[in-house]
């Protein structure tokens, strides 16, 4: 050995770095967590679960409305309070105070760097700065997918980021920016890896999953060498050929969305949507910046179910908006009875700091804004009820979250339920099942939210 070698081989290695990780927020807010673990993994550094243990702690935090606020800041708090050394990331690190300075930084100066929503690149420079890294990175510490955080057999997959409506109770555009789709091949390329890595669920996401390409153009990329169109539907196509369950999230309600509902008919994707209509009074809704109308939401849900029967809808709504009357209220109500729609979500309305809706006219009390939620979701659990009762006696398949308990009972989900928002199945089985195993169940009771079945036959 030459004498730089020698010396080279006596100098100790440096220590390799420690980061701890906090995620808050959305689904599209853990795919940013993802991202950022992934490349902390790819340059070697170690991923900790404990405060003590860490070199420095990243906290991924939300803001969409004012309990999230809180529960972020709460976050960071806590990790000033254990650790002390704090890079604050994601859509609350993002905004700003009137004079256009950072709302984090003037609130807790004591961390060492803030980033905003989709920062891969700044929170990794911020990352180096205070913990540089052991040694050059090598792809063979993480797999082509990435690192995920979400059960092995189910991924989100995130298509574009920000959104180009700017409704008048959402901050998000001023967090995330306007619309900008992924490249189509980047996209399929990650669902390829994702499968490959065993996932046989993808959820995908985004702020405004029906829009995407619009920002293209729907300019024309090529993937695996075949030109294919930057827009939802052909999207759809190229995920529909990998052989595992492919779910929608945060689709608008438009017209083109009709075509993708017959590749569910098809059954190439899981016949599945999420809208989020938010109201149906017509004056509310335009107060909201909505598109779209109750009427025509309800003459697209029918198109919808005549192209595609066995469709599933979930949507989430707001109560309580400013200025909404009790005549609107009811007018709301008389569309979910009529929409009769799948899963639901309510929330009551919750000023948002930024938002164009505090400067409305007719803000309600609390006491009205909860009432009046309570009350939407009794009518949808009336209706939920019936729904789920009227499986009773159909097989469904299944796809298997958590294995059998010491009853036999294992967890799952029908194409009719995501993951944590919706219900599951309770699967009654005289066999071992894993997560990801996909069974046939005949549904034999129903409950609130959930459905009771026994497995009919090996799948």
């Amino acid at each position: 050995m030459t004498q730089a070698e020698i010396k080279g081989a006596a100098r100790p290695r440096a220590r390799i770095g420690r980061v701890g990780f906090v995620s808050l927020g959305c689904p599209k807010a853990l795919v940013d967590t993802e991202r950022i673990v992934t490349e902390l993994r790819a340059e070697g550094y170690i991923i900790v679960s404990d405060y003590k243990d860490a070199d420095l702690v990243i906290v991924n935090t939300c803001a969409f409305i004012d309990a999230a606020v809180a529960e972020s800041l709460e976050a960071i708090a806590e990790a000033m309070r254990e650790n002390g050394r704090v890079i604050v990331t994601g859509c609350l690190g993002g905004k700003t105070n009137a004079d256009g300075s950072n709302w984090v930084s003037s609130r807790v100066p004591q961390v060492i760097g803030v980033t905003g929503p989709d920062s891969l690149e700044e929170t990794m420079a911020l990352v180096h700065a205070h913990l540089p890294r052991a040694h050059e990175p090598f792809d063979e510490l993480v797999p082509k997918a990435g690192l995920k955080l979400t059960p092995s057999h189910y991924a989100y997959l995130k298509i574009s980021e920000g959104c180009s409506h700017h409704c008048t109770f959402c901050i998000i555009p001023d967090l995330r920016g306007d619309l900008v789709s992924r490249p189509i091949a980047s996209v399929v390329r990650e669902a390829q890896n994702l499968v490959e890595a065993g996932v046989k669920e993808l959820l995908v996401i985004s702020q405004d999953t029906g829009a995407y390409g619009l920002d293209l153009r729907y300019r024309t990329g090529f993937v695996n060498g075949r030109p294919v169109k930057t827009r939802l539907l052909e999207l759809c196509r190229e995920l529909g050929e990998l052989g595992v369950w492919v779910r929608l999230h945060y689709v608008y309600p438009y017209p083109a969305i009709d075509d993708v509902v017959e590749l569910m008919a098809e059954g190439r994707i899981l016949p599945y949507l999420d809208v989020p209509f938010q109201h149906a009074h017509p004056r509310v809704l335009k107060a909201m910046k909505r598109p779209a109308s109750a009427e025509k939401n309800l003459e697209r849900i029918a198109a919808w179910r005549k192209i595609c029967p066995q469709i599933t809808i979930r949507s989430t709504f707001i109560a309580g908006f400013p200025g909404e009357t009790e005549e609107e209220f009811e007018y709301l109500l008389d569309f979910l009875r009529e929409a009769r729609l799948d899963r639901v979500g309510c929330f009551a309305y919750s000023p948002v700091e930024g938002a164009h809706a505090n400067a409305l006219p007719g803000q309600l009390p609390d006491e009205v804004r909860e009432e009046r939620r309570r009350r939407f979701m009794e009518v949808q659990a009336e209706i939920s009820a019936e729904l789920l009762k009227a499986k009773i006696g159909t097989t469904q398949r299944v796809i298997i979250d958590a294995s059998e308990d010491e009853d036999g009972v294992a967890v799952g989900r029908t194409t009719a339920d995501a993951p944590d928002i919706d219900g599951v199945i309770y699967v009654t089985t005289d066999r071992h099942l894993e997560p990801g195993d996909f069974v046939d169940v005949k549904v034999t009771a129903s409950e609130e939210h959930d459905l009771i079945g026994r497995e009919t036959a090996l799948s």
